[in-house]
């Protein structure tokens, strides 16, 4: 990825000084991804509860704090952008409060079954959040003040945030 690109990348993560940036990774997409966390070593959880199996942990969901300047940051940035790894996002919740409220969501009831509701794949949740009512709304967005992800189209940056009661959605080029 170009410098330019990646800073563009950058700016729009990191615009706000008092917010915390993240990333939330699927793991189902992401090749080797809890190793790739235990080589980068950034401050992450996995939205799973309980030990894993092997196999589960590879595929499972990671919650993970974004520094502007550090190589976990630049890794995902240069390696996931454009190929749906995740999403990210902003809030001013330490990563406890981020995994707590998150984790409501990873499993959801349909008719009585359990589904995993794949809500970190960009596609999935600029879906999801397009249809929510008011209400569902405030409860998916808790403490984050916006979502951040690739426009799959154009590349660009989507952000999507709440505000005057009403869903946001605003894109910025990042060539």
């Amino acid at each position: 990825m170009e410098n330019r690109k990646l800073n563009a990348l950058k700016a729009a993560l990191f615009s706000s000084p008092s917010a915390t940036a993240f990333v939330i990774l699927d793991g189902a997409t992401v090749p080797d991804l809890p190793a790739s966390l235990a080589a980068f070593r950034p401050e992450y959880v996995c939205l799973y509860r309980g030990v894993h199996e092997p196999d589960l942990a590879e595929v499972a969901p990671y919650l993970a704090i974004l520094e502007r300047d550090d190589h976990f940051t630049e890794w995902v940035l240069c390696n996931g952008w454009g190929r749906c790894w995740g999403i990210f996002g902003s809030s001013e919740a330490a990563l406890p409060e981020l995994r707590k409220h998150f984790r409501r969501f990873v499993k959801v009831s349909n008719e009585g079954k359990f589904l995993y509701f794949r809500f970190y794949d960009p596609v999935v949740l600029r879906c999801y959040l397009r249809n929510c009512n008011l209400e569902e709304s405030r409860s998916f967005f808790g403490p984050v003040i916006c979502f951040l992800m690739e426009d799959i189209e154009s590349g660009d940056v989507r952000r999507l945030r709440l505000a005057d009661h009403v869903l946001r959605e605003d894109s910025t080029s990042i060539e």
